[in-house]
């Protein structure tokens, strides 16, 4: 049975927000979060979850919807540099560390990479895992897995929003949590 509504409503750090409901797979649908472009939410998130955060060195997100907010999270703890773990290895990469997502969102098997000069910098610091959206883990579970092969130390997860059963997870800090719609 498919939803009977087409939309989501959800209070994120005071700002409401309708999500479009969107069939992901022949019997689930999800609450479609897309942080890109939204200015105001952005800013108001990033002050909310900058309060529940431990003290870390950097800041690393997937390539690319996780960029605003780790980017302004960066700003208000006064970091000069984040890191985004890009989607493809690139022609300027040097000896890049590479692993391998499936998530819930591109439905297919991606890699995450770092340059071997970003992974220098990330060794021995106490690194911040930062998505927009926590869903099945898979993204979190790759970027934790790239942190730990460049010698970082993985010092917190968090995201935005968490959907679904990960709201339930312990070991993740998030703002809101919103459902998986399964027919």
């Amino acid at each position: 049975m498919k939803p009977d509504r087409k939309t989501y409503e959800i209070n994120i750090a005071g700002l409401l927000r309708e999500l479009p409901i969107v069939q992901v797979t022949d019997n689930m649908a999800i609450a479609s979060f897309v942080l890109l472009g939204d200015c105001q939410l952005v800013l108001k998130a990033a002050a909310e979850l900058k309060q529940r955060l431990p003290e870390v060195d950097y800041l690393i997100t997937a390539e690319a919807k996780g960029i605003p907010l780790v980017q302004e999270l960066a700003r208000l703890f006064g970091m000069d540099r984040y890191f985004v773990a890009r989607k493809s290895i690139k022609p300027y990469m040097v000896n890049p560390f590479v692993t391998e997502v499936y998530s819930i969102t591109t439905q297919k098997k991606q890699i995450l990479c770092l340059d071997e000069a970003e992974a220098k910098l990330i060794k021995g610091k106490r690194i911040l895992i930062v998505d927009d959206v926590i869903s099945t883990g898979e993204s979190l579970k790759a970027m934790e897995a790239l942190v730990k092969k460049a010698g970082g130390i993985v010092a917190g997860k968090a995201a935005i929003l968490a959907e679904g059963d990960a709201a339930k997870r312990e070991d993740i800090i998030f703002l809101e949590s919103f459902p998986v719609f399964k027919f």
